[in-house]
């Protein structure tokens, strides 16, 4: 077009924006759901022999992924836990050191927790928003890979994407960020600095809760290449199926978050009215104490709240007398959902890790859908009520 493109023009047309040449010029990315190529029937710059390996589908989708995070290579896994562990297969060997945010996914915990347990690695969890303590102990300590997420799940917590990557390389540290929140829609970690931004797929920008999925962006082509490697031998690729599914929801999913946001910041000054809340956090609120860096950091807030009860009473109302809030794993899709975290996604955690991270029996996390917001506010006022 002869200029950037601006992110909503580039998902609205997905096939134009990948190298996929379709004989029929389909408007969508199409389905190539098949195991083998015939070698002698290709022509062009990309030759296809095996799915695992290479497919058209999601080839065009992860040149979409690096496009839309301003990175250099994408690989789609078929999990977000997926990618979590393909970056790990890329980066780590038996010995090296992890440093990771305290306040990190239930996943990503487990996986680290099983590679200390296996080959060695040595595994230290930090509040990354204390910028001197991480500096203090990157000084002392030789760390491979530094791993976090802003904002964090489900503390909320904002971290300086652009202070912490240049910690992290200031000490030698590989930096990766786990975007599954946020999303590119919101936020840029690799313009930021880091080296890779991983993310879950099955949540906001796939939007519709029909498959799961993740990917891994690299800044750098050289790690595109080693991620891609490992990948392949790793078995880790993305089906075209579930790949062309994550892709219907990438033209709607900057439309979807914005709107989601308002709900979220409607419904969260809401709560903070209730005596029977005894804590509301939420970045785009003012009481939050990154309200500032948040705002200064993404353009969208994903609109995921985390409350803390007053006591066991509403925990358990709020689970079980709301309508339109299904006690259900994941966030980021079209309808809304509640759920405990120690309950469901941090259930790997041990009860020392909850404590430390101050999740309790009585906090809840709320991930706002798309049903009218004044639904969703009734249904709430209804279970409290």
């Amino acid at each position: 077009m002869g200029y950037p493109m601006k992110l909503e023009t580039i998902l609205s047309r997905l096939s134009e924006n990948s190298s996929i040449k379709d004989q029929f010029g389909a408007s969508h990315i199409p389905i190539y759901q098949t195991a083998t190529f015939d070698l002698q029937k290709q022509s062009g710059e990309r030759i296809y022999e095996y799915s695992r390996s290479e497919n058209p589908t999601r080839n065009a989708l992860e040149e979409i992924f690096a496009l839309a995070e301003e990175g250099q290579a994408a690989v789609c896994t078929s999990t977000g836990v997926g990618a979590v562990s393909l970056l790990f297969d890329a980066t780590l060997k038996a010995g090296d050191s992890v440093l990771a945010e305290i306040d990190c996914y239930g996943g990503t915990f487990r996986s680290l927790e099983l590679l200390k347990e296996k080959f060695g690695i040595h595994v230290t969890y930090m509040d990354m928003t204390n910028y001197e303590a991480v500096e203090q102990f990157l000084k002392s300590h030789k760390v491979t890979l530094a791993i976090f997420e802003s904002p964090t799940n489900p503390g909320l917590k904002i971290l300086d994407i652009k202070r912490l990557a240049g910690l992290f390389h200031k000490y030698g540290a590989l930096a990766a960020i786990d975007n599954s929140l946020a999303t590119f829609a919101s936020q840029k970690p690799l313009t930021l600095g880091v080296d890779f931004s991983l993310f879950s797929a099955t949540k906001y920008i796939s939007g519709h809760s029909a498959t799961i999925a993740g990917a891994v962006v690299a800044k750098d082509k050289s790690w595109g290449k080693k991620l891609r490697f490992f990948s392949n031998a790793g078995g880790r690729a993305q089906s075209p199926f579930e790949a062309f599914l994550v892709s219907l929801g990438l033209p709607t999913l900057i439309y979807r978050m914005k709107a989601q946001e308002a709900a979220a910041k409607e419904i969260a000054l809401y709560l903070e009215t209730r005596k029977e809340i005894a804590k509301v956090v939420f970045p785009f609120l003012e009481s939050h104490p990154q309200y500032e860096l948040a705002r200064r950091q993404m353009f969208i807030c994903p609109g995921v709240i985390t409350i803390e009860t007053a006591d066991d009473i509403v925990t358990k109302t709020l689970l079980s007398k709301t309508k339109l809030f299904g006690e259900k794993a994941s966030f980021g899709s079209a309808d809304s959902r509640i759920e405990q975290p120690m309950k469901i996604s941090h259930a790997s955690y041990t009860k020392e890790a909850l404590n430390a991270i101050g999740i309790t029996p009585n906090t809840i996390r709320l991930s706002i859908g798309l049903e009218h917001v004044d639904d969703l506010i009734t249904d709430l006022a209804s279970a409290l009520d």
